[in-house]
């Protein structure tokens, strides 16, 4: 796969791109988009074949038959992360943020408690607030440049909690959690009857050295309060596909969710289910070399940014999300954007959208090409360059 080909995806219905004019004033035209999480990449050449094929068939009806689609789940798992799932356990959503909508129906009540370590992935308080569900913010700590969960703070604040959502790997952070943070998690929600929902949709977007933990395999003794989120969606670019997977392994647990589920009428998309077949099936050599394509262009914009007095980027270890701290510059937080998005031309995140701690921080997605990253550093090094 070439990482560096040049795809132009204005006015395509890219949200990324022909959206961020009217949100960051930053025109597709001139401007650096990197802020929606998906990739500048085209997919695993597979993918886009098994759509040729729909296709070429022309008739696009009902979903029958996910048998492959599960076993291409249930193989990847096993393969990639050595866990063993059984097909009965998937279930399959409109996207993932969907998936925690219907979690918070089936697991919680109006005004219930739901316990975010922030910052952490926007939409979790979105969906909270759109449920009228209480929203509980523990800011977590850093320690040598990495967030750390507080479990001390989260037991001053759990009263009337019923769920936390934990974002595994972090994002905005990068963070892989360790396998004593993850299991001090289980064992904390166990021990405050918590249900926990385990979001894992960037478990294959990890870089050398680094090992993901899915809790569900290292902590099966709380399977009874545990949900896994997963998707092929982050990994192989096909957020558009809009198919999420909702993995339970405990019956009672299973039945809840899957009552809701069928509640809201939610049946699986066509093409959802073709891509992420073809993509578990046939996508792991095009994983391998994304991973490292993307872990050059983080050490690239971390670098240069990190070059800038007063900005320091999180050491990323997960993900292509940058998250970088404009506090030291001394500036507020409307003269940074205005730096980033007025005179570099880029339209980041936000960081006060991710929640508590995000005040002073920017998100930017450096999964495209490389030569984008580079002129992005050097755009803000030029807009900040008066602090050298």
């Amino acid at each position: 796969m070439n990482f560096d080909e040049v795809i132009d995806r204005r006015n395509t219905h890219s949200v990324k791109w022909d959206a961020c004019e009217s949100i960051y004033g930053v025109s597709p035209d001139d401007g650096i988009a990197m802020w929606v999480a998906d990739m500048d990449f085209k997919p695993p050449q597979a993918v886009n074949a098994a759509l040729a094929d729909a296709v070429e068939h022309g008739i696009h009806g009902y979903f029958g038959n996910d048998a492959p689609y599960k076993a291409a789940i249930t193989g990847w798992m096993h393969r990639r992360h050595g866990w063993e799932v059984d097909p009965e356990w998937i279930s399959t959503t409109h996207g993932l943020v969907s998936g925690v909508g219907l979690c918070l129906q089936a697991f919680t009540e109006p005004g219930d408690g739901i316990m975010l370590f922030t910052p952490v992935y926007h939409a979790f308080a979105k969906m909270i607030h759109a449920n009228d569900r209480r929203l509980v913010e523990c800011e977590m700590d850093i320690e040598d440049g990495r967030y750390v969960m507080s479990l001390d703070r989260a037991a001053e604040m759990v009263e009337g909690v019923r769920m936390i959502i934990l974002c595994s790997p972090h994002n905005p952070g990068g963070r892989v959690w360790s396998e004593g943070e993850l299991r001090a998690l289980g064992q904390f929600c166990a021990d405050h009857d918590l249900i926990l929902i385990s979001d894992e949709i960037h478990h294959d977007l990890v870089f050398k050295g680094q090992t993901h933990h899915v809790l569900a395999k290292i902590m099966p003794e709380i399977k009874d309060r545990l949900v896994t989120l997963a998707a092929a969606s982050k990994t192989f670019n096909l957020a558009g596909g809009m198919t999420g997977n909702v993995i339970i392994e405990d019956a009672e647990l299973r039945r809840r969710f899957q009552k809701v589920h069928l509640a809201a009428g939610a049946s699986p998309n066509r093409f959802g289910i073709l891509m992420t077949t073809a993509a578990y099936s046939q996508g792991e050599d095009w994983l391998t070399d994304l991973v490292e394509y993307i872990d050059g262009n983080r050490r690239i914009f971390e670098d240069g940014v990190n070059a800038i007095p007063g900005v320091n980027a999180m050491a990323l270890e997960s993900t292509y999300l940058c998250w970088v701290d404009f506090a030291g510059t001394g500036m507020t937080r409307e003269e940074v954007n205005a730096r980033v998005q007025e005179q570099a031309r880029i339209a980041p995140n936000h960081g006060p959208t991710f929640g508590k701690g995000g005040e002073s921080w920017l998100r930017f997605n450096v999964a495209t090409r490389r030569a984008l990253v580079e002129e992005a550093v050097e755009r803000l090094q030029t807009a900040f360059s008066d602090l050298q």
